[in-house]
């Protein structure tokens, strides 16, 4: 098949590109790298902030580019607004996709009308990004995506290619329960692909360093929406109450490859405060034999159809869940390696990338 990937996050369109070819598909990557993180990309989408002659530069290097994106047996975006533009001037490149393709699917992969509505229910999640205890979070961060969403032209074209577009696939349980119950007909779920290859235990084999090393990631800009905020004050904590046992490795705003590296040497990341699912981070880290404390909640193993393995330290919604489970891991280290044995066998067993990449081909080729 001859296949157009179009934007990327957290890197799930690199890592499926690379074993859609391995099974011997055509793939074209086309991205701005996700932003500062600079995901690898076939052709380069970013753009530069500037003025008036900036966005002209811009708008004729999207036309050039565009006059390329034909006669795909599949075209997929990993948002309804792929480009680095603002939500009114997406629908043209839509249509245009449309029209010169064959099918075109839209990913449910991160914030999107679908997910801000469904969060913000009373009846959908018990948590989430939006709100604790059914009690909205405030924050001028999350009145952001709220007005984007909700109330503005993302919203808009949201709804458009949902509607329009042939197929519509989600990657964690929270983007499913989002779209499921209007676009049943067309919405199908696929876990996120991880390259095991890659992303490898450690030769420790999962014993932990002399000081267990919690690793925490922080996205500038977005720490209240993902509850970093709440995790880093908890995990501080526990560094200052067990010194000589634990550290923390902190990193924030960094590219994927130094993330990476950072990751690599660390026993335990914190991840994802409101999800109820792990999300890439924190996959990309089990499938090299850590611990996750984050999301874990019984919903993301019933999709997997998952009745065995439990290896994430699922936390509750806030600080003294998160302190509490942490404390617990510090006193009883001698669980890391059963929990770092199950995390790789977890990744194996639903997301790794060739099972994942043939099951986007079977719903692509329905």
């Amino acid at each position: 098949m001859k296949i157009l990937l179009l934007g990327d996050y957290s890197n799930v369109h690199a890592t499926l590109a690379g074993a859609l070819r391995h099974l011997g598909h055509q793939v074209t990557l086309a991205s701005d790298g996700d932003g500062w993180k600079n995901y690898p990309r076939d052709i380069d989408l970013s753009r530069r902030m500037g003025g008036f002659v900036s966005k002209i530069r811009y708008w004729n290097r999207l036309r050039t580019v565009f006059k390329t994106f034909r006669d795909y047996d599949v075209v997929q975006c990993i948002n309804p607004v792929f480009l680095p533009l603002r939500g009114e001037r997406i629908k043209p490149y839509y249509d245009y996709l449309r029209r010169y393709n064959k099918r075109i699917y839209l990913c449910a992969f991160g914030m999107d009308y679908y997910y801000a509505k469904a969060a913000l229910a009373p009846d959908v999640f018990r948590y989430s990004d939006f709100h604790t205890a059914l009690v909205p979070k405030d924050s001028p961060e999350l009145d952001i995506w709220r007005r984007d969403w909700l109330e503005g032209p993302k919203g808009e074209i949201n709804r458009y290619i949902a509607n329009d577009c042939d197929g519509i696939i989600s990657g964690l349980y929270e983007y499913h329960a989002a779209y499921a119950a209007e676009f049943a007909h067309k919405e199908t779920f696929i876990p996120f692909p991880i390259d095991t290859e890659v992303a490898r235990p450690e030769p420790n084999n999962g014993r932990p360093h002399d000081k267990l090393r919690f690793f925490i990631g922080i996205q500038r800009g977005r720490s209240v929406y993902k509850g970093t905020d709440v995790m880093l004050r908890a995990l501080e904590k526990v560094v200052a109450l067990f010194p000589d046992e634990c550290e923390m490795v902190k990193v924030e705003s960094v590219p994927f490859a130094e993330y990476r590296r950072l990751l690599g040497e660390s026993d335990v990341i914190l991840d994802q405060l409101y999800s109820y699912t792990p999300a890439m981070n924190a996959l990309e880290a089990m499938s090299r034999g850590m611990v996750v404390v984050g999301g874990g909640e019984p919903e993301n193993y019933a999709v997997l159809h998952e009745t065995e393995l439990r290896p994430i330290i699922n936390v509750q919604p806030n600080e003294r869940s998160v302190f509490e489970a942490l404390c617990r891991l510090v006193r009883h280290r001698d669980r890391i390696p059963s929990l770092a044995a199950e995390s790789r066998e977890y990744i194996l067993r639903h997301h790794e990338m060739h099972k994942v990449a043939k099951r986007y081909l079977e719903v692509w080729q329905r």
